[in-house]
């Protein structure tokens, strides 16, 4: 007889593996895909994305219960926040990617889920609880460590903007869980936020487009397809088990994106990028241990 809790938090364990290489995949495409105008490669990504999530869309309108394109006024707000901020999020992530180590530009993206939390607080009035707060502080020390703020260092300037692309992907994730509270579907959030991002590049691409060889373009296209597969398998891994049990495994991203950074580029983090790594990490598996906790009792 199957024990059917373990099967599905095993297949929950498995697809957010499966999300975190695809997402790693995704950030070493975009660096292969060479001298390209992030805004140019946040388009392809998108519209990638925007295709698999409308597809989707279609063949469910056809199902028993079809899904609407149609927002509540209500939750409109809260979904240009998540198109906007979402937006400026990755091509934050992709400007880091193309000028810092892989792994520190995927580390220092995965500070998103610390500042859902602080965003959370402020937009959705949860409250944050000493010991998430001491976890914070522990990521955002580990970021320093990756960062190395000094005048002398040229990656600094990259390195914020990764910064920030965490911040704007954290609100972007705020704005989802409202989304989800207000019975907006997951893939209708992904098409308009695709579809916007799409859209909001298009000015610059049209002004100052760059020229693509075959291969160029090809793996912009793959960038799109890792993206896409990394989309659906997290969404899918939350479906067979609890963020609280199984987030932590997300992290793997960062040892997927530093094997692949070695192996294709020979990138070799410094001793404090090791030291960050360990901190944000051990912020997360701490609060992941207090989330299961907590659900426990």
């Amino acid at each position: 007889m199957y024990n059917k809790p373990k099967d599905n938090y095993i297949r929950g364990v498995l697809t957010i593996l499966m999300s975190a290489f695809c997402f790693a995949c995704m950030n070493v495409c975009i660096r292969l895909s060479g001298n390209l105008p992030s805004m140019q490669k946040s388009f392809f990504r998108n519209l990638v994305a925007a295709v698999f999530a409308g597809i989707i869309i279609l063949k469910r309108r056809r199902g028993s219960q079809p899904v609407s394109l149609h927002i509540p006024k209500e939750a409109r707000p809260a979904l240009i926040l998540r198109c906007v901020f979402g937006t400026v999020g990755i091509l934050c992530n992709f400007y880091a990617v193309d000028h810092l180590l892989v792994a520190d530009a995927s580390i220092l993206n995965k500070l998103s889920p610390f500042f859902a939390v602080i965003f959370s607080y402020f937009l959705l009035k949860e409250k944050i609880l000493p010991f998430q707060a001491a976890c914070i502080f522990s990521a955002f020390c580990g970021c320093l460590f990756i960062v190395k703020p000094g005048f002398h260092n040229a990656a600094l300037l990259p390195a914020l903007i990764g910064v920030c692309g965490g911040l704007g992907a954290g609100i972007a994730y705020t704005m989802v869980r409202k989304l989800g509270t207000m019975k907006v579907k997951g893939p209708v959030i992904v098409f308009y936020f695709s579809l916007f991002s799409c859209l909001f590049v298009t000015p610059w691409i049209v002004m100052d487009f760059a020229p693509m060889t075959l291969g160029q373009t090809m793996t912009l296209l793959l960038t799109g397809l890792f993206a896409a597969g990394g989309q659906f398998a997290i969404t899918a891994a939350y479906t067979y088990a609890p963020a609280k049990k199984i987030s932590i495994f997300d992290y793997s991203q960062i040892i997927f994106a530093a094997i692949l950074g070695f192996a294709l580029f020979g990138e070799i983090p410094d001793r404090y990028s090791f030291i960050g790594y360990a901190l944000v990490i051990g912020a997360s598996l701490m609060m992941f241990l207090y989330n299961c906790r907590r659900e426990a009792d």
